[in-house]
């Protein structure tokens, strides 16, 4: 995934994500047989599934439907991974990669459960909040994420990944995630050194999500030639 990210021209990571704790229901109808594999026809460089039920109305299944509905590019196991027992059931349905939340684990826990997932095959997005968890970089993280929404209040600010940019470290794959809805955002936030960023709600939102994304990442491609001129 970290790779896929690297070398695509947009690093764009769709998510598919029916349900929010603080929207509610999205797309309720959404199926994970459809919407994922159109994602990917439609230049996403990566997926994100929401693999939680109680606040996200996902399931482990909906990773299997993916790839059984002609899904090959690297999926994210998004999950409140707490427990090795889900980095198993990350494995075992098809994800490339999971996310560990930093402010939900230990660092010493979150240290075991990435080794666990690296034995397994499985790369991980270690996702951060603020500077006061910069000490999780120190993991060295296939991807390091940094996440716009509070996980408190759930606004969303940008702001908080530029903030953090010149922080992190230089090396390695650094994801934006959440509260991304334009290209412009995307090629400032390239330019600050990200490579991923992951989007959900914008395109879930849509009538029609992979047409939404297919939009983005031409009006991201325009944006990127004018600048070339």
């Amino acid at each position: 995934m970290s790779r896929a990210l690297a070398d695509s021209r947009s690093g764009i990571i769709a998510e598919f994500k029916r349900r929010s704790p603080s929207k509610g229901w999205i797309r309720q109808d959404g199926r994970a047989d459809c919407i994922p594999v159109a994602y990917q026809r439609n230049g996403a460089a990566a997926l994100s599934i929401l693999t939680d039920q109680k606040y996200f109305g996902g399931q482990d299944d909906y990773i299997a439907e993916a790839r059984l509905s002609g899904v090959s590019i690297p999926i994210l196991y998004k999950n409140f991974v707490v427990d090795e027992y889900q980095i198993f059931q990350a494995r075992k349905c098809g994800a490339s990669a999971v996310l560990l939340i930093a402010a939900a684990l230990p660092l010493k826990q979150c240290r075991q459960l990435l080794h666990t997932a690296h034995q397994l095959g499985l790369e991980v997005l270690l996702e951060i909040h603020g500077e006061g968890e910069l000490d999780y970089a120190e993991l060295e993280p296939d991807m390091l994420g940094v996440n716009n929404r509070h996980l408190g209040t759930f606004v969303t600010d940008v702001k908080v990944s530029f903030d953090i940019a010149g922080k992190l470290p230089r090396e390695g794959c650094k994801v934006s995630e959440s509260g991304i809805s334009n290209p412009e955002t995307v090629a400032d936030l390239r330019a600050a050194g990200f490579k991923g960023f992951l989007m959900g709600e914008f395109f879930m939102k849509n009538a029609n999500p992979a047409t939404a994304l297919y939009d983005f990442i031409r009006d991201l491609d325009n944006k990127s030639s004018i600048e070339a001129v």
